[in-house]
């Protein structure tokens, strides 16, 4: 993938944006969340080799592959959070937006919870 590509899919959605904006603004936030997700599309095709990468990495250094997928969940959510909030700020909610990145951070306390443990377990054994 190029960078070329989602800034032109980004630049393409701007100008579609800017035009119906004069006509009918209530479709904005459409070609936005549009816009938004072909771009997210193109950029899952790089992730697999970055994936894939971290995932040797963590073999190799002998970390449990159920706190590696932690680690990806995290990630993911806090991407798909911003996404999320950003397209809310744009629609002009910001309150939604704000309840969206709540959400997200709830979901990745909860889910660092494993990995909070087994810390603390290891510094308690230390001791």
């Amino acid at each position: 993938m190029d960078i070329s590509k989602v800034i032109g899919i980004a630049f393409i959605a701007v100008i579609v944006i800017s035009i119906i904006k004069q006509f009918r603004p209530e479709f904005t936030i459409y070609v936005s969340i549009i816009g938004g997700i072909i771009i997210l599309c193109l950029i899952f095709d790089e992730l697999i080799p970055i994936i894939s990468m971290l995932q040797n990495l963590s073999d190799k250094m002998g970390v449990s592959s159920k706190f590696f997928i932690i680690l990806l969940k995290i990630t993911g959510i806090a991407y798909l959070t911003e996404f999320g909030a950003n397209v809310c700020k744009d629609s002009g909610d910001t309150a939604i937006a704000t309840k969206v990145e709540l959400a997200g951070k709830i979901l990745i306390i909860g889910l660092s919870i494993p990995i909070l443990t087994t810390l603390m377990e290891t510094l308690l054994s230390i001791i």
